[in-house]
C-alpha cells in the first residue's frame, strides 16, 4: 500500500478510536441503578458568579452501592450546589445535612430501565453513524488522491478493504459496549 494511504489509514484509526471513547464516556454518565460519580460530570454550580464543574468543587465518594456523598471544599456553596443538582436531569433529589450532600439512587423501575436501554441504543447508533461518516470521508479523500497521484484501481480497492476492516472492528466494539451497558441497566 502507498505511504500516503497508510498515513490516511492511521488517521482513520485514530478518529474511529475517538468515536468509541466518546461512546464509552457517554455510557459512563448513564445512571444504571448504582451510584456512579460520572453522573455528576455535567453539573455546573454557580460559584461566585462563575459556572464551575461540581467535581472541581468537592470530593465525591461512593460509601454504598446506591449512594453518593458530596463533601464540598467550600461549605458556603452548599445551597447553590443543592440547587444545581436538583435542577439537573439526573432525577435524584439531594439531601443536605449541613456538612455533606447525599444523593440516594432509587431502585430503577422496569419502565425506567427500558427507557435507559433505548437511550443507550440510540447512543450506540449515533456512534455507528459517526464511524460510517469517517469511512465515507476517508474514501472520498482517497478517490481524490487517486486522481491527483495516479495510483491504480487495485491499490484503491485494497485501501477500501482495509478501511472496511477497521470500520467493522470499531462497529463491533460499539456493539460490545452497548451489550455491556444494556446488561448493566437491566441487572437488578
Amino acid at each position: 500500500m502507498l505511504p500516503e494511504l497508510e498515513e490516511e489509514l492511521l488517521v482513520l484509526e485514530e478518529n474511529l478510536e475517538k468515536a468509541i471513547n466518546h461512546l464509552s464516556v457517554e455510557y459512563a454518565a448513564v445512571r444504571a441503578g448504582r451510584a456512579n460519580p460520572k453522573v455528576l460530570d455535567n453539573i455546573f454550580v454557580d460559584y461566585y458568579g462563575t459556572p464551575t464543574p461540581l467535581r472541581q468543587m468537592a470530593n465525591i465518594t461512593v460509601p454504598e452501592a446506591r449512594m453518593l456523598v458530596i463533601n464540598l471544599f467550600d461549605k458556603s456553596a452548599t445551597k447553590e450546589t443543592v440547587k444545581a443538582i436538583a435542577a439537573s436531569d439526573i432525577g435524584i433529589n439531594p439531601t443536605d445535612d449541613g456538612k455533606v450532600i447525599r444523593l440516594v439512587f432509587p431502585q430503577l423501575t422496569e419502565e425506567r430501565r427500558k427507557e435507559l436501554v433505548k437511550q443507550a441504543k440510540k447512543m450506540s447508533e449515533d456512534s455507528k453513524v459517526a464511524l460510517r461518516n469517517e469511512r465515507r470521508d476517508i474514501l472520498d479523500k482517497a478517490k481524490k488522491m487517486k486522481k491527483d497521484m495516479n495510483f491504480s484501481e487495485d491499490e484503491l480497492a485494497s485501501f477500501e478493504k482495509e478501511v472496511q476492516k477497521s470500520l467493522d472492528k470499531y462497529i463491533e466494539s460499539a456493539d460490545e459496549l452497548y451489550k455491556a451497558k444494556e446488561k448493566e441497566i437491566l441487572e437488578i
